[in-house]
């Protein structure tokens, strides 16, 4: 397994648009062979900046760097550069080749996410 992970330094005055940016796009992941998951994640908030990563899991590196090369790529970041800057400077890439996986082989029906506040 690959896990492909872009961390972003987004402009505070930025969050919502960022987030709309990645919820509202049709990302065509599913079409590509290998991709097993996608999460994007929001962290802490810096002095002039929120951290976010986008965290996707391949099923290997050549899979995850065949998506970098596909028409599915290309489309799904055919707007970027088109809006008003929303980070600061560009994306910090990492990869990531798992060496270990261990899951709960008794997953919990509801998390505490899933309750109503």
């Amino acid at each position: 397994m690959f896990i492909a992970m872009n961390r972003f330094k987004v402009i505070k005055d930025e969050q919502k648009a960022f987030e709309n940016v990645w919820l509202s796009r049709e990302s065509r992941l599913d079409e590509v062979k290998g991709f097993i998951a996608f999460h994007m994640l929001r962290g802490p908030e810096r002095e002039d900046h929120v951290l976010y990563s986008s965290h996707t899991v391949w099923a290997t590196q050549e899979d995850f760097i065949a998506w970098t090369k596909s028409e599915q790529f290309r489309a799904a970041h055919k707007q970027a550069g088109e809006r008003k800057p929303l980070t600061l400077g560009h994306p910090e890439f990492e990869g990531f080749d798992v060496i270990q996986t261990i899951e709960n082989p008794h997953p919990q029906k509801e998390s505490a996410l899933d309750r109503p506040a």
